[in-house]
Order: structure tokens, then C-alpha cells, then sequence
């Protein structure tokens, strides 16, 4: 089998880390599928998400690693750990702990406003409660 084939149809876990090191990781709530955040993941931060079974990533501001809710109390339990067709994207399905809120300004989604399709210079639009 050659190596492509083997990541995009075979059972070995072998995440495809861009030239920092990361991996793109899509978190949405395991419970009715709403995307709450997008975070990079890094070899250290993926073991210990599925040693601990409680979200880590790599924070590219502060090049470290951080478990989610370290501080807030907003942690996300990994439900599931899902991996695309060719191992360069992840997706956490999580139950989030705490108040419920995933994004650091306080709202339950980092997706909270929408950009309005066909004009560029639109003003972006709160979603729901802000």
C-alpha cells in the first residue's frame, strides 16, 4: 500500500503536521453539533488529550501549551476524537464544563457573527445573544 494510501484509508494514527509543527483542530459540542472553536494541536498536545481525555492545543501567540478552562473553568471533556481523510485536521467532539461558554469573550461559540454574502464591505452580524 503506499504511504498516502495507507493515511487515508488505513488505521494508523499519524497526524500530518504543517511546517510549525500543528495540525488545524475543529472543536464542536458533542451533543448537537455546533462549532465552538478552532485551536492547532501540536504531537504533545494531542497525547495528552487522549492520555487525559480533556482538550489541549498549542497557542501560537504564547508558544505554549495549554489544556482549555485552565484558568475560566470552561473545560472540554473529548467525547470523540475524529480524523479527516488525509490526518492534517482533527475534530474534538466535547461536552464543555464550567458555564458552558468556549470562547474567551464569554460566549458559548467563537462563531458569533456572520459576514453578509455578496458585498465585501459588509459589516459583520452578531448571531443570537451577544
Amino acid at each position: 500500500m503506499t504511504a498516502s494510501k495507507e493515511i487515508e484509508t488505513g488505521t494508523r494514527f499519524t497526524p500530518r503536521f504543517d511546517e510549525h509543527g500543528l495540525v488545524t483542530c475543529v472543536v464542536t459540542d458533542s451533543r448537537d453539533g455546533t462549532v465552538l472553536m478552532v485551536a492547532h494541536m501540536n504531537a504533545e498536545a494531542i497525547n495528552r488529550t487522549i492520555e487525559s481525555g480533556e482538550a489541549w492545543f498549542w497557542s501560537r501567540s504564547r508558544k505554549a501549551l495549554w489544556r482549555k478552562g485552565e484558568t475560566s473553568g470552561n473545560t472540554l471533556r473529548v467525547e470523540e476524537l475524529l480524523v479527516d481523510c488525509d490526518q492534517d485536521a482533527l475534530l474534538l467532539k466535547v461536552s464543555v464544563g464550567g458555564s458552558g461558554v468556549a470562547c474567551h469573550t464569554g460566549r458559548r461559540s467563537c462563531f458569533y457573527r456572520s459576514h453578509p454574502l455578496g458585498r465585501r464591505d459588509a459589516e459583520l452580524v452578531f448571531l443570537g445573544k451577544h
